[in-house]
């Protein structure tokens, strides 16, 4: 009889969990992962990265079609927008991508465990009443929205991101409290569908972590776009007053308190770790006062045979992130040497046009030495002028005395796109010459990355 049940048991079927899972099976392993939705996937694919694209996917060729801007290129069209429709595809692309991932489990012959999964011990979990044990367990459990203390959401007038993707009408006036990548997604969605849309940031800026002069350029496009900022600023209360809230907003510094009527108020100010019910306690863990499980450099935790990856430990909450560390996670339950490089981890928001960064910010990169900028602006790049798409720039940073690139920062329509190269050319330990004489083909988007390097170089072209 076997010792245990299965050779790995990995909680949450997320981006982490699943992808470790189907590497772990692949690897020759037994394999179950627990999981309580009705479907695979986690909230990537259930309530955020896939449905929230399908509507700014959506809702950008709407705005592009009532706004005038298919009109300019001489495609005249009579716009209607149904709303119900635009619903309809974006639960179909989150259907077939869920039935997608219950398909890869069954062909890798991984155990799908249905139910919440909490510890006994470091070696076995209750499952829906069923005790399951495993030699390697993979805590994989996500993250969730972070409440605003005092704040109620319910779904209806006030919303988080899950409700927010399914508001059954386009919001007369959307006010969105935080100014981070998932407030101005779903923002810039109902913006684009007509709702006004205000945005209330603590900080006195947009998009926290992000480049100094990206996030300032963002702003400015936003604000061009018509949504309104209010920066520097505090929601201290809201109330619901029949189908209105009221937000009673106040300068981040103090001072004299306004309010702010609204019809819908989406709250977005961030994620916290999924651990609650885990019963972490039972397999001699806690969470550090983040919330997070700590780990080691191969996603041990202290517990012996227990593992963690994804939100539910430091670093970025992004999918991708999660699903390298899915891989190496079970390649190192496996005995050989998974990796992953946090130093290099994309970051993208799916706006119009889109805004994306790998590596240090200039401010970061100052702060360790001497350091080359290269900037290029889109509105020089032939695709871009084409397209009619003139916001946005690619801004390189290097070494100054190694040239190594330590970031770079683009906006841009297909700026997560464009970020791929960056990443694959830091993984490499690329300089800003490598890339400036990189043969790039005419005419893209891309060329601009390299623009930007020669820029480094001193020795831009088209500027």
């Amino acid at each position: 009889m076997a010792e245990y049940d299965y050779d790995v048991l990995v909680i949450g079927a997320g981006p982490g969990g699943y992808v470790a899972a189907i590497r772990a099976a692949q690897l020759g392993l037994k394999t179950a992962c627990a999981e309580s939705r009705e479907t695979l996937g986690g909230t990537c694919l259930n309530v955020g990265c896939i449905p929230s694209k399908a509507l700014l996917h959506a809702s950008e060729l709407y705005d592009h079609a009532a706004n005038g801007a298919m009109a300019k290129l001489g495609i005249k069209t009579t716009v209607e927008l149904d709303l119900d429709t635009m619903h309809g595809q974006r639960r179909d692309a989150v259907k077939q991508l869920t039935g997608g991932i219950e398909y890869l489990f069954k062909k890798n012959k991984v155990t799908w465990l249905k139910g919440r999964a909490a510890f006994k011990d470091a070696h076995s979990v209750d499952v829906a009443g069923q005790t399951v044990t495993a030699k390697n367990i993979v805590i994989a459990t996500g993250s969730s929205v972070t409440p605003l203390p005092g704040v109620e959401i319910d779904q209806k007038i006030i919303v988080d991101s899950t409700g927010a993707l399914d508001l059954p009408t386009v919001p007369e006036h959307l006010v969105v409290i935080g100014g981070g990548v998932i407030g101005l997604e779903l923002g810039s969605v109902w913006r684009r569908l007509g709702a006004k849309v205000t945005c209330v940031e603590y900080l006195d800026q947009i998009l926290p972590g992000f480049d100094g002069d990206i996030r300032k350029e963002s702003n400015k496009i936003f604000k061009k776009q018509g949504i309104d900022f209010q920066l520097s600023t505090k929601v201290t209360a809201i109330k619901v007053e029949g189908d209105k809230a009221v937000l009673t907003v106040e300068p981040a510094a103090g001072g004299e308190a306004t309010t702010i009527e609204a019809s819908h108020v989406l709250v977005s100010i961030g994620r916290r770790p999924n651990t609650d019910g885990l019963n972490l306690e039972a397999a001699g863990l806690s969470t550090n006062q983040r919330g997070q499980i700590e780990i080691d450099h191969d996603f041990r935790t202290k517990a012996d045979g227990v593992w963690a990856i994804g939100d539910v430990v430091p670093g970025p909450m992004l999918a991708h992130k999660a699903e390298d560390e899915g891989i190496a996670v079970a390649e190192n339950i496996a005995g050989q040497h998974g990796i992953v490089n946090h130093a290099i981890i994309p970051s993208v928001v799916y706006t119009w046009p889109e805004i994306a960064g790998v590596g240090l910010t200039e401010e970061a990169a100052r702060e360790q030495g001497e350091i080359k900028v290269g900037k290029f602006p889109m509105m020089a790049n032939s695709r871009a002028k084409t397209n009619h798409e003139p916001d946005g720039l690619v801004k390189v940073i290097a070494d100054a005395k190694t040239d190594r690139v330590l970031g770079v920062w683009c906006i841009a329509s297909v700026a997560g796109t464009m970020i791929a190269q960056a990443a694959q050319a830091m993984e490499f330990g690329a300089t800003s010459e490598d890339i400036a004489y990189t043969c790039h083909a005419h005419p893209t988007h891309s060329e601009a990355v390299k623009e930007a390097a020669m820029a480094v170089q001193g020795k831009p072209i088209h500027i």
